[in-house]
């Protein structure tokens, strides 16, 4: 019998066919017997799956939009018909000449593919939150929990790929994927902190919701393409407050998270709003979103101005006295590296590179991805080299100009 796909992407399969790259949707266990803190994800993990089919339940169901789905056969298998390693275990005992069955191989989600859809789904996320919000209906937050889920699950398995992506926003898009690319940079700093599990989902959250606020304030404002007026930017400053009432009269949201939106444009000197907060008067999660707020903010083109690049936007920030907690924007450094993902760099053998990702042992000398030679005037096949590893005579000489190269350029060279 040959598998026909139906029009949703939901489908319950037999728990035996669960494999590696398929998205859970829903496990038949009540919340209390669930194995596993977040109730859908991308199952990647071998462990998962086999705490999966370890449960007492015969079925399972999948997305097959979010992941991959059962392999078509075209061979009729009966309810009582021995499972694949058995036949095979079998046959080499009665038959050693017979050609083993053919076992379909679970192929691994392409994970650049696979953070892609999460970017686009996350965007349609954010911007019916804020639709919502301007409508007056409230913020949903199951999906946003949900959605942050899946964020921790994509950087747990590939830290790159999500973080690299979340940066390719447009002036027009910026207002709901800067939402999307602080909650990712919130889940990496959590991690790189070593919160528990509950406090990373309350630091992606955090970041989700942080500016849901301006969903109050007039689009051509947000929008508009030029430095705003005093007027304007004083209704702008209004979206901490607003973004606060709007999730309390809402509910379903961490409490944390919710301070979070309400102050995480407080300094730590004391000069930030709307209360003046000095100091760990400030809570540490708002303390974490105003580093990741500001660092997407001036990494990312807005109508009025080009973003910086990113490591040029790591040493401004490091400049500016008395705005952040100095501790938490040390460890915020070594969670993005002094040369973040997507920065470019010239070596001292005169090539350029893009950061792939942080060295475990050195901060200055990261991975890299090295693609054109200065010397010779032209690109270079791509290739990886970790400046860090014993023996490389290689090292960062200076960050470079984006120049001629573009930021989704660069940005897809740094994928992994």
């Amino acid at each position: 019998m040959t598998i026909v796909m139906r029009s949703s992407p939901l489908k319950e399969i037999p728990m035996g066919d669960l494999r590696l790259g398929m998205f859970v949707h829903k496990v038949g266990v009540s919340w209390v017997s669930h194995p596993f803190w977040r109730t859908k994800f991308l199952l990647e993990a071998p462990d998962d799956l086999a705490t999966l089919r370890a449960l007492d339940v015969p079925t399972i169901w999948i997305d097959t939009d979010r992941g991959l789905d059962v392999p078509p056969v075209d061979v009729p298998v009966a309810a009582n018909e021995p499972s694949v390693e058995a036949e095979e275990d079998a046959s080499s005992v009665e038959n050693p000449t017979a050609s083993p069955a053919p076992v379909i191989a679970a192929v691994a989600p392409d994970p650049v593919a696979t953070a892609a859809a999460l970017c686009e789904r996350a965007r349609g996320v954010v911007v019916r939150m804020f639709q919502d919000a301007r409508l007056g209906r409230g913020i949903d937050a199951v999906a946003a929990r949900e959605l942050v889920d899946d964020m921790s699950r994509s950087i747990e398995a590939h830290p790159s790929a999500l973080l690299s992506l979340v940066r390719l926003k447009t002036a027009d898009d910026y207002t709901y994927m800067h939402s999307v690319a602080v909650g990712a940079l919130m889940l990496s700093f959590a991690r790189h902190l070593g919160l528990d599990a509950l406090r990373v989902r309350a630091a992606g959250m955090a970041g989700m919701l942080h500016d849901v606020g301006k969903s109050q304030v007039p689009l051509e404002v947000l929008s508009k393409p030029m430095e705003l007026s005093v007027t304007e930017m004083n209704q702008v400053r209004k979206h901490p407050l607003l973004g606060h009432r709007l999730l309390v009269s809402r509910g379903g949201v961490d409490t944390e998270a919710v301070d979070a939106c309400l102050h995480h444009h407080e300094k730590f000197d004391g000069t930030g709003y709307p209360h003046g907060l000095v100091g760990e008067q400030i809570t540490r999660l708002a303390r974490m979103t105003a580093i990741c707020d500001v660092y997407d903010a001036i990494t990312s083109d807005r109508p009025y101005k080009k973003g910086w690049d990113p490591a040029h936007a790591v040493q401004r920030m490091a400049s500016w006295r008395g705005h952040f907690d100095p501790r938490l924007f040390r460890a915020f450094v070594r969670t993005v590296g002094v040369y973040p993902i997507g920065a470019l760099v010239r070596l001292e053998s005169g090539r350029l590179a893009v950061v792939l990702d942080g060295s475990r042992d050195s901060l200055t000398q990261p991975v890299v991805r090295v693609f054109y030679s200065i010397v010779e005037g032209r690109r270079v096949d791509p290739f990886v080299l970790d400046l860090a590893t014993p023996g490389c005579e290689d090292r960062v000489a200076a960050k470079e100009a984006r120049g001629e190269w573009s930021e989704a350029e660069l940005a897809k060279l740094a994928l992994p």
